[in-house]
């Protein structure tokens, strides 16, 4: 009971401190998460005969060169694309009201074109709210230097924590490994390798999933001729994180603007082939080879677990909210595992094994 007590003393804590230094942890749990996710990288660059200060700086150099093209190749195509989608969107409305919206009415005798209309005065209206909006949070960043210093701060901050944190993984997971009492040391080994089964597959795994999927949307946009395929298969590899949503939203979307570029068949065919061969290709290979039978997390644990990350603890929940949610799943795992091959759910099956006689007995008293 005393050893419980404890237990509840210290959630307490722990949620006091994510409540009162949300902002001043917030580099300290990025680092932690970038450490668990290149450790992997690390121990492998070790097996090739490098020391573990050589090992952790060949991983900051690869990151650093992914960090680099991404910048120099990959963000100016998706900027240019966004400028032109920005570009684009009057022509796009009016296309949808003039050609469009009357073959809709033909079909199904809906008005689209009013939905339309109150869709652009909306979008109109929020976009002069969103100029306001910006201008006032430059204001306050001019009249607040100190706490926008503080942010950027914060997020240099980052790659320093993570090379300390990564230098000394191995070292700080034996020490904390070391301080569980020793009666308890079993259980809590195999449910920490059960929460690390579960964040490896859904975070290393799901990340290479999310950018094979973008690449091979992406490249098979822009392939077939579609504008602002680069943006499109981008943005639907990252909302891959949750399944199907991402071949979801990009399918509409690569949908409505061939439908408004080519206006054939043929160039919806060649959007539904390319989202086609993703899936099949995330089917087949990508799911069986980085992810395997590994346990995932839910897509609805996955929304719920940032959306109340965020409502409760900012950034940091954010940050905090995958990683729990898999420690979540798999304690309510193992308390239902324990419930099952407990007396109290077995109570039934032993009184009724004991009070059943035996089929001989009923027929030698008959």
């Amino acid at each position: 009971m005393r050893n419980s007590w404890w237990g509840i003393l210290l959630l307490i804590l722990v949620f006091g401190i994510l409540y009162l230094l949300d902002a001043v942890l917030m580099p300290f749990i990025a680092g932690i998460i970038l450490a668990y996710l290149a450790d992997p990288l690390a121990n492998h660059f070790q097996r090739w005969g490098m020391n573990r200060a050589v090992a952790v700086s060949s991983v900051f150099c690869v990151l650093l060169l992914v960090l680099v093209v991404s910048l120099l190749i990959i963000i100016p195509l998706v900027i240019q694309q966004l400028k032109q989608l920005s570009d684009a969107v009057p022509g796009i409305f009016a296309w949808g009201e003039n050609t469009l919206a009357p073959q809709v009415f033909e079909w199904t005798g809906y008005d689209l074109r009013s939905e339309l209309v109150n869709v652009r005065e909306t979008l109109v209206e929020n976009w002069r709210d969103a100029g306001g909006y910006l201008a006032q949070a430059l204001g306050q960043i001019g009249r607040s230097g100190m706490a926008f210093v503080s942010w950027i701060t914060y997020v240099a901050l980052i790659p320093v924590v993570t090379f300390y944190l990564l230098l000394d993984w191995d070292r700080l997971i034996t020490n904390i490994g070391n301080l569980i009492p020793r009666q308890w040391a079993d259980d809590v080994s195999r449910l920490v390798s059960r929460c690390d089964e579960v964040l490896a597959s859904f975070l290393r795994g799901q990340l290479l999933v999310m950018l094979c999927l973008g690449i091979i949307y992406a490249s098979g946009l822009t392939l077939i001729g579609l504008d602002f395929g680069l943006l499109i298969g981008v943005v639907s590899g990252l909302v891959s994180i949750v399944p199907f949503l991402g071949f979801i939203l990009g399918l509409c979307v690569a949908l409505i603007v061939a439908l408004f570029q080519f206006g054939t068949w043929w160039g919806l065919l060649g959007v539904v082939a390319v989202f086609t061969i993703g899936q099949v290709a995330e089917s087949v290979v990508l799911q069986p080879k980085l992810l395997g039978d590994k346990i995932g997390l839910h897509p609805v644990a996955v929304i719920f677990a940032v959306l109340a990350g965020g409502n409760l603890f900012g950034l940091t929940g954010v940050l905090l909210a995958l990683p729990a949610a898999a420690v979540i799943m798999v304690l309510l795992r193992e308390a239902r595992d324990r419930y099952i091959n407990s007396d109290l759910y077995n109570a039934d099956d032993d009184h009724n094994a004991h009070e059943m006689p035996a089929i001989g007995d009923d027929r030698e008293s008959s």
